[in-house]
């Protein structure tokens, strides 16, 4: 047995090198295998609206060039000399997060979203030794903290998994914070990748799950994703009949839009939670909330134990994203689709197609 140190490694992917370039191939080196890293080869990821904003440095922090992805199904192919969990050939994930401090009060909780020294992000990020920035899963390999690589569970299809890395834990997280079960009125606002994954998940809770929508024609289709019932946001006079309903609303439209037909929805008590990405909250009056003792609250994913905890209950459910597939060449047309709607409701990139 060879007793070489690990070396850097060649790794194609696809990157932006710039705010305006599309995505185009690009030839980069992974790090050399740590002790407690480990090497997947990715055989799917899944495309997040994250990954479009980040490319086009919509949030002003991007570092060029950018491979995204952070919603990473694949095959361990080496790991680090400390490693025992995993072998080659295991199936595992990787989702938002590659590293984090280990050593705070968020991190020793298994909330390492929230990692009192900066989690590390899987692309965009920092390398907490070297200082290098992160490249994610549009790529043939990844190198992940062994802490921080997830257990893909039997029965689980990777492919339609991947978006649990990323969509589905957005949404599993705050359900689960704000203890919905049996019993529990749900209303999820907006169907797209992560509404879509909320109705599934509250409804596999046991919640009575009602979706918000402006639409009467996506009836259909939230109800065979689980919702009992539709409510059109656009019909006052449904939206005031529907006042104080509900203990829970997950609030996952990704556009500026008005809080206060949401927060009216809110039985005393109950929380309203935004997981879309906004910049601005319109103004809206505190006493709809204090009338109440209403909660007003924002959720990221949930951290390294709850991401593992969702996809083994995904996997007890039969749960996963609905998906279509595409190939890493046509990642643009992917994007430009996404940004138009025009998905039901995820791409996953196969990775063969690199």
């Amino acid at each position: 047995m060879s007793n070489a140190a690990p070396q850097p490694t060649p790794c194609r992917g696809y990157a932006a090198a710039d705010a305006r370039s599309p995505l185009a191939p690009h030839a980069f080196t992974r790090r050399a295998l740590r002790d407690n890293d480990v090497r997947i080869d990715i055989r799917y990821c899944g495309v997040c609206h994250s990954d479009l904003h980040q490319a086009r440095n919509d949030w002003r922090n991007t570092v060029y060039p950018c491979i995204p992805g952070h919603e990473i199904v694949g095959q361990v192919a080496a790991v680090g000399s400390s490693v025992r969990r995993y072998k080659a050939g295991d199936w595992v994930a990787a989702g938002c997060l590659v590293d984090s401090c280990r050593e705070c009060g968020e991190c020793t909780a298994g909330r390492e979203v929230f990692c009192q020294k900066g989690a590390t992000l899987t692309y965009n990020g920092k390398d907490r030794q070297t200082g290098d920035i992160t490249f994610g899963g549009y790529s043939s390999h990844i190198v992940v903290r062994d802490e921080f690589v997830l257990r893909m569970p039997d029965g689980l299809d990777p492919a339609r998994a991947a978006p649990l890395l990323c969509a589905g834990i957005t949404t599993y997280s705050p359900l689960r914070h704000w203890q919905v079960g049996p019993g529990s009125k749900v209303a999820v606002a907006g169907l797209g990748g992560l509404g879509h994954m909320g109705v599934k998940l509250a409804h596999a809770m046991g919640a009575e799950v009602t979706v918000l929508t402006r639409s009467a024609a996506k009836s259909d289709e939230a109800k065979a994703l689980g919702a009992h019932h539709v409510l059109l946001s656009s019909d006052p006079d449904s939206m005031k009949r529907a006042t104080g309903t509900f203990d829970f609303v997950l609030d996952t439209i990704p556009v500026v839009h008005e809080l206060d037909p949401y927060v009216r929805l809110v039985r005393t008590h109950g929380a309203l939670v935004l997981v879309g990405v906004i910049d601005t909250i319109p103004a809206f009056s505190s006493r709809l909330l204090i009338g109440g003792r209403k909660t007003l609250s924002g959720s990221a994913i949930g951290g390294i134990p709850e991401t593992q905890e969702l996809l083994d209950f995904c996997a007890a459910k039969g749960i996963v994203a609905e998906c279509e597939m595409t190939t890493m060449p046509r990642i643009n047309e992917a994007f430009e689709r996404m940004e138009k709607g025009d998905v039901r409701y995820r791409f996953v990139i196969d990775m063969q197609t690199l």
